[in-house]
């Protein structure tokens, strides 16, 4: 039995990390469901902008589509929504049969509203009804303007995969304005069942220490500890008063999703944070390369621990790091703000891309050559 087949049976989705056109028209995404237990999917910019680079796949839409007069943002937004409309297709049935709980793609809003409460919910509400899709979630980030965001978009109906949280703290807002959103939609009446994840961040802790610690501290476990960290507040959410209230309602439960779970570091194991943060009742988020090796040589020997010893000495490794002069508060909050502004940047280089493609194609066009 494969790895992820492994994975999968003990409760733990595995999505892919990326999407292109590519991975849709040559069957490659169906093969990875098929063989490989993927059951979800999950894009942002920087993943949209390597795709939008990488050949000419996207070349032909691109010329149409500025034939009808459509440039930039607009553009893209129906390119990525014909992407993920296909991807979401081959997730249905997963989707279906697990009641919702499995088989999502997901959405991001632009990076450039982050710090825009009000034009979030206004382009989150936008992207819902355009795509008109039962598995699609739109990703809000938790930054501080993000998470009124995300509890007036639970409220409105809308599935929400919350993005670029890095800390138990940022999980716990997160969760927090789920909860309100689905208490609100009961009191007004409506449906509780609203899809929606909560991804934490792990590789990029440890990525961040590198230049801070010295020797042992290289090791790689902060991510993981924090990680870990998480997952404690998450199974005490799921076991709270409040959420079983929510539950008994009809309510479904904000799944953790376990995101940047690629090593960065070329002497660590390239499956690390896969074997390590295998956990039922999560979702761990992969990149291609990553899911492939896990695929081959991947190993699911533990499950994340709930005991309060474990609990302790996860404590006790971040307390190692604190005395090295790392402080996890301070780290979250600017891993945060690091990852918002990368997203930005991508978009933004998104945009350009884009537009130069479209310069060129348009010119090829009207010369009468082939771009």
């Amino acid at each position: 039995m494969k790895a992820t087949q492994r994975l999968h049976d003990l409760g733990q989705s595995l999505w892919l990390d990326n999407i292109t056109r590519e991975l849709l028209t040559s069957g490659t995404l169906a093969r990875y469901i098929n063989e490989l237990s993927v059951t979800g999917l999950t894009s942002n910019p920087t993943i949209f902008n390597l795709a939008m680079q990488k050949g000419d796949f996207y070349d032909d839409a691109i010329r149409e589509k500025t034939r009808a007069d459509k440039f930039g943002e607009t553009l893209f937004l129906e390119l990525a929504l014909e992407d993920l409309m296909q991807a979401a297709d081959l997730f249905r049935p997963i989707h279906d049969a697990t009641g919702g709980i499995d088989g999502w793609v997901s959405l991001e809003v632009s990076p450039l509203l982050a710090d825009d409460t009000d034009a979030t919910i206004k382009a989150v509400a936008q992207l819902h009804a355009r795509a008109q899709c039962p598995n699609l979630f739109i990703k809000i980030p938790g930054t501080r303007a993000g998470i009124p965001a995300i509890e007036e978009s639970i409220f409105a109906g809308v599935p929400v995969n919350v993005t670029l949280l890095f800390s138990r703290e940022h999980y716990i807002a997160a969760a927090e304005a789920y909860m309100r959103g689905i208490e609100r939609r009961i009191a007004a009446g409506l449906d509780p069942k609203v899809g929606s994840v909560a991804s934490i961040f792990v590789s990029r802790w440890d990525v961040a220490v590198t230049d801070k610690v010295q020797g042992e501290f290289r090791d790689n476990r902060l991510g993981v500890a924090i990680a870990m960290r998480t997952y404690k507040a998450y199974r005490d959410v799921l076991a709270s008063e409040r959420w079983q209230k929510l539950a008994a309602s009809g309510a479904q439960p904000q799944r953790l999703l376990w995101a940047s779970t690629g090593t960065k570091d070329p002497a660590a194991s390239p499956t690390l944070y896969v074997e390590a943060l295998a956990a039922p009742d999560t979702i761990n988020t992969l990149p291609e390369k990553t899911l492939l090796a896990f695929a081959e040589h991947g190993k699911v020997d533990t499950v994340l621990p709930l005991d309060a010893a474990s609990a302790e000495a996860v404590e006790a490794v971040i307390a190692e790091f604190n005395r090295e002069g790392v402080d996890d508060e301070v780290l979250a909050a600017d891993l945060q703000r690091e990852g918002t502004e990368s997203f930005a940047k991508s978009w933004r280089d998104l945009m350009a891309c884009i537009a130069a493609k479209s310069a060129v194609l348009a010119r090829t066009q009207s010369d009468g050559l082939k771009p």
